[in-house]
C-alpha cells in the first residue's frame, strides 16, 4: 500500500512559498554548498544559515563565494546534537530547513554502517522534533536518494515514480529510507510541513573523491588507472550539481507540502563509458587500455536505477547541463583545486573506507 501524506492546507494552497531564514545542514558538503551559494546569491533578502560538522568530505573553502556576503552565516556544529540545533534556531528565527547532511558513500556503509544510522536516523530525528517544538518553523525540505527504490532490474523496466515501493539494497540506503519514513511520520502525527526528495547520483565542482567521476578523474589526473568495480557494465544517471542546485531552488519555492520529488536527468552511462570519458578528456586516449582496470564489485552493486521527474518538471524546472559539457567543467575544476580536500590518497583506492567522524555531507 503507497503512502499518502495528509495536506495541510494552509502551507500546500500558496501559490510560491517564500523563506526567511533559512538552516541548510551539510552545507560545506557536495549538493549542500551549490545550493546555499545559489540561494544566498539569488535571494539576499534570505538569510542563510550554514550548518555543518565540517567531517572529511566537508570542506569551508566550498562557501568561499559567500561567506561575506551580509545574509550568509556559518555554524560549525553536528546534527546529533539537539541543544545546538535548538539554540541556531531560535537565535535565528529559522522558518525554513534543508536537511542535505548525511552519510552517503556506499563502500563505506558496508564497513561503517553503524555511523550511517547515527547520522541520516538519529540526526534526522534530532532535526525532526527541534523543528516540532519551533514556533516559527514553515517548510523542513528532506534530502533523499533515488536508492531507497532498489535495484532497477533490467534495461526495460519502468521508470520509478515517487509512489513506488521503497526496497533499498544496501546499509546506506536503507538509513536513508527509515530517516524518510520519520520524516513522514512527523508530517502525519505532528503536521510538520515535509516535502521529500529523491535524486539521482550527482557530479560536479566541490565533491569528495570517493565518490565515481572525481575519483576517475583524480586517479588520470595523477597517472593511476581507473578502479572499475566488476565488469563496469552497472549504469547511473547522472545529473550536474548546478541543475540539481536549481532544482531545490524549484522545489523550495513551488513545492506542495506533504509530496515526494524525483530530481532525475537523462544522462545514463554505464561506468566504464563515464572512465572512457574522462580518459579521452584528459587526452590520454591513446594510453586508454593501461588507464583502465577492473577490481572485484561491492558486496551488492544495484544495476541501476531508474526514476521519472515529471512531477519536478510540472513545476517548472528541467536538466540543462550537457553531460559533455558538465564532464568538462568539472574535470577543468579538479585541475585546478585538486588540493583542496588535502591528502586524497585514502579515497582514490578501489574500495576507500573513509574514517571521519559523522555525519558527513551530501
Amino acid at each position: 500500500m503507497s503512502f499518502e501524506f495528509i495536506e495541510v492546507a494552509d502551507m500546500s494552497t500558496e501559490a510560491d512559498y517564500e523563506p526567511k531564514n533559512i538552516f541548510l545542514t551539510g552545507g560545506a558538503g557536495f549538493i549542500g554548498s551549490h545550493a546555499a551559494i545559489l540561494l544566498a546569491k539569488k535571494y539576499p533578502h534570505y538569510n542563510v544559515v550554514v550548518y555543518d560538522k565540517l567531517d572529511y568530505c566537508a570542506c569551508i573553502e566550498n562557501l568561499n563565494e559567500v561567506m561575506d556576503l551580509p545574509n550568509f552565516k556559518f555554524v560549525k556544529g553536528d546534527i546529533c546534537s539537539s541543544d545546538l540545533v535548538t539554540y541556531v534556531f531560535k537565535e535565528n528565527k529559522i522558518d525554513t530547513v534543508l536537511h542535505f547532511a548525511a552519510q552517503t558513500h556506499v563502500d563505506n556503509s558496508f564497513g561503517n554502517s553503524f555511523a550511517f544510522t547515527q547520522s541520516n536516523i538519529y540526526g534526522t530525528h534530532v532535526l525532526l522534533e527541534c523543528a516540532k517544538n519551533c514556533p516559527t518553523m514553515r517548510r523542513f525540505v528532506h534530502v533523499s536518494t533515488d536508492e531507497v527504490y532498489g535495484e532497477g532490474e533490467d534495461f526495460d523496466a519502468k521508470p520509478m515514480d515517487e509512489e513506488h515501493v521503497l526496497e533499498p539494497t544496501n546499509p546506506y540506503a536503507a538509513t536513508k529510507a527509515g530517516a524518510e519514513f520519520l520524516v513522514k511520520s512527523y508530517h502525519r502525527s505532528f503536521k510538520l510541513p515535509v516535502i521529500i526528495t529523491r535524486g539521482n547520483n550527482v557530479y560536479g565542482p566541490h565533491q569528495f573523491p570517493e565518490k565515481l567521476i572525481p575519483k576517475f578523474a583524480n586517479q588520470i589526473l595523477r597517472g593511476l588507472p581507473v578502479t572499475i568495480h566488476g565488469d563496469g557494465s552497472n549504469t547511473r544517471n547522472f545529473l550536474f550539481v548546478e541543475d540539481v542546485a536549481r532544482a531545490f531552488d524549484c522545489i523550495l519555492h513551488k513545492g506542495e507540502v506533504g509530496k515526494i520529488y524525483n530530481i532525475g536527468g537523462c544522462n545514463e552511462l554505464p561506468n566504464i563509458e563515464v572512465a572512457k570519458s574522462l580518459i579521452k578528456i584528459l587526452g590520454k586516449e591513446k594510453e586508454m587500455d593501461d588507464y583502465i582496470t577492473y577490481v572485484p564489485d561491492r558486496k551488492f552493486n544495484d544495476l541501476r536505477y531508474t526514476i521519472t521527474s515529471e512531477k519536478l518538471h510540472k513545476l517548472g524546472w528541467k536538466e540543462e547541463m550537457s553531460w559533455e559539457d558538465g564532464l568538462r567543467k568539472t574535470v577543468e575544476w579538479y585541475k585546478t583545486y585538486t588540493n583542496r580536500y588535502g591528502n586524497i590518497e585514502n579515497a582514490l583506492v578501489a574500495h576507500p573506507r573513509m574514517t571521519g567522524t559523522s555525519p558527513t555531507n551530501i
